[in-house]
């Protein structure tokens, strides 16, 4: 119970991203972008973001793409969602999903909370639009976000497998 009251005044502070979220989102996309640089140099590009301002302004107003942001003044940490349903399929259940595409806390807010506060936000509101499962994908390596996902009661659903191939020129 003791948790719960400390997170009360954070959870009241998450709300739907809008366009004036826009450059403080991009400034957040980008500390992400370098996590995952630092984890998978051949993959990711440094100093870049998955989105631009553009696109960012057009996912603010997309219902299937939900994207919350925890203000306290200034924007410290966002959670990008994307609700899935698979219907008539031959193999799988019906199932409506939340797919929490990216999440990401300041570096300079870590430890205020925030993170559990927007995971919780997020199930919840999963929980009242009818979702079956909240899922995410996590990349080896990134062992604060794979410890905090553990720690919010994710389990591994699924491992994607590669093989890196030698430079073939």
């Amino acid at each position: 119970m003791r948790e719960i009251r400390k997170l009360i005044p954070i959870y009241i502070m998450i709300r739907k991203a809008n366009i004036g979220d826009t450059q403080r989102v991009v400034e957040l996309l980008h500390q992400v972008d370098m996590v995952h640089h630092y984890i998978r140099p051949d993959l990711f590009k440094p100093n870049t973001t998955k989105y631009d301002e553009e696109e960012l302004k057009v996912l603010f107003g997309d219902s299937s793409k939900p994207i919350f942001v925890y203000d306290d003044g200034m924007v410290e940490g966002y959670a990008f969602c994307q609700i899935t349903e698979a219907r008539d399929d031959k193999l799988l259940m019906d199932i409506k999903t939340l797919y929490i595409d990216d999440i990401c806390v300041d570096e300079k807010a870590r430890g205020k909370y925030i993170g559990k506060a927007l995971f919780d936000y997020v199930r919840d509101y999963a929980q009242s639009i009818g979702c079956n499962n909240i899922t995410l994908n996590v990349w080896t390596g990134n062992e604060p976000a794979t410890c905090f996902y553990k720690n919010m009661g994710m389990k591994v659903q699924k491992t994607t497998m590669e093989l890196i191939l030698p430079n073939v020129k």
